[in-house]
């Protein structure tokens, strides 16, 4: 019998640290299971720049951050704990929200958005 959890709410605590970004971004999916945010920049390939995603997978729902990749020193003092959900160089995994967890995110988005910012890329 296969186990299925119920990722809603770590989704809603997620999409939450991105809703505080909306409104100076381009919301490109809103739906009840994905949440998708570019930025008003254009790239040299003629598309907006992303920034950041939350999406419900089958097994943990992921919280994607593009200023850690476009910007790698942002990762240089996040805790192990946060290092331990990451996959790849702008994803990160959960089935829950840990308080600690969710508030270091929140400060790393913030991060993000500020590097953003400074380049010039909203």
């Amino acid at each position: 019998m296969a186990i299925h959890f119920n990722f809603q709410d770590t989704f809603v605590h997620l999409k939450d640290i991105l809703l505080n970004y909306a409104e100076e971004m381009v919301v490109v999916v809103d739906e009840s299971d994905s949440f998708y945010l570019n930025t008003h920049f254009i790239m040299k390939n003629k598309k907006p720049m992303y920034f950041g995603s939350v999406k419900i997978n089958k097994n943990y729902v992921s919280y994607h951050l593009m200023p850690v990749y476009v910007f790698p020193d942002l990762r240089d003092d996040m805790s192990p704990a946060l290092t331990k959900r990451m996959q790849g160089k702008s994803c990160f995994n959960f089935k829950t929200i840990e308080d600690v967890l969710y508030k270091e995110l929140a400060e790393l988005t913030k991060a993000g958005y500020s590097k953003y910012e400074s380049a010039g890329y909203l």
